[in-house]
């Protein structure tokens, strides 16, 4: 069996290095690296009731997902957030305790949390205010995707995104431009919207009212339905910005089963640039969002959080840039 001992050797640093690095302790990042890499390479597995005593932790995060969203962690935003956020504490051994969190029912959730031990908490698409705010002077949490007046947040950058959407619109010499929006309740879709508005203004384009439709949250059924509303309009949009891929690929779908070409008759722009988005006739043009940079970055501030002094001290938000992706979805107008 691989002991720390052999790790040290290995890595050729003490094994005080060794067992400060293991448990996450200060170390050069140079020590860090060729420690962790000793530790892959002689598959060292740490024996985690020892650690757990000596270390008062319980190397355990839990990741809180609303499923009452009708999105929840197997959409394929949060589903890649989360893998960057696991690569990255496993480097410090950390072990991920999956919780769902329906609404009513966020105390007990909560109390779930706080009865096995969790060392921090990740909040994922949490939306107004819950009771996760009492539990956060407890245990170190880092939000995804929360309103920005919380610490320790990481989020894209929505209005970017949105006034990229519409520049490249308006360079391809659009002016009536859609927005299906994400649903209201939620932190991305709020933004979004706000982003839209104020780049159609910049543009000097009136925001018409019937050109803004609500798509729900972030789904194909949302985006189909929203959608069908444009279609039904006597005067269609040329263009429409859609604040999610999975909305965007529905609408672009029942756009061509209404008989209108994609995207010659409409242009469509998504955001969130999942895997599916570069596989679908036509291509889709979005945003693409830092999936697995914002999972590291909300790694490294609850990381932070969890070893400082004071696990409830601010921490800086963080904003992810964005980019516009460039595929086939978008026509330009003679």
């Amino acid at each position: 069996m691989v002991t720390i001992y052999d790790i040290a050797e290995h890595a050729g640093y003490s094994i005080a290095t060794v067992s400060k690095a293991l448990n996450n302790k200060k170390v050069s990042e140079k020590a860090r690296r060729k420690i962790m890499e000793a530790v892959e390479e002689l598959h060292y597995t740490p024996n985690s009731s020892a650690r757990t005593l000596a270390t008062n932790k319980s190397w355990m995060i839990g990741v809180v997902f609303g499923e009452n969203l009708g999105i929840g962690i197997a959409h394929p935003f949060f589903s890649q957030v989360i893998e960057g956020f696991k690569k990255h504490v496993e480097l410090y051994n950390y072990d991920l305790l999956f919780v769902s969190r329906h609404m009513g029912l966020q105390q007990e959730t909560y109390k779930h949390l706080l009865h096995r031990g969790v060392d921090g908490i990740v909040i994922i698409q949490s939306h107004g205010e819950d009771e996760i705010s009492q539990v956060d002077h407890m245990i170190p949490t880092v939000y995804i995707d929360r309103p920005t007046d919380e610490p320790g947040t990481v989020y894209s950058d929505n209005h970017a995104g949105s006034r990229l959407a519409v520049n490249h619109f308006v360079e391809n010499g659009h002016t009536k431009i859609a927005h299906i929006r994400g649903n209201q309740t939620t932190f991305a879709g709020i933004e979004r919207a706000k982003g839209f508005e104020k780049a159609m203004k910049e543009q000097g384009l009136t925001v018409r009212d019937e050109y803004l439709v609500d798509g729900g949250f972030y789904s194909q059924a949302g985006g189909r339905e929203a959608m069908i509303r444009l279609l039904s309009l006597k005067d269609r949009p040329t263009a429409v910005y859609v604040a999610g891929d999975e909305m965007a690929i529905a609408a672009m779908k029942v756009t061509k089963e209404w008989g209108l070409r994609v995207p010659e008759d409409i242009s469509f722009i998504g955001f969130d640039d999942i895997k599916i988005a570069q596989h679908v006739d036509p291509a889709l043009t979005t945003i693409r969002q830092d999936k697995e940079l914002i999972g590291q970055k909300a790694a490294i501030i609850l990381l932070d959080k969890i070893n400082s002094i004071d696990p409830t001290q601010e921490v800086d938000k963080k904003m992810v840039p964005v980019s516009l992706i460039k595929r086939d979805s978008v026509h330009r107008l003679a």
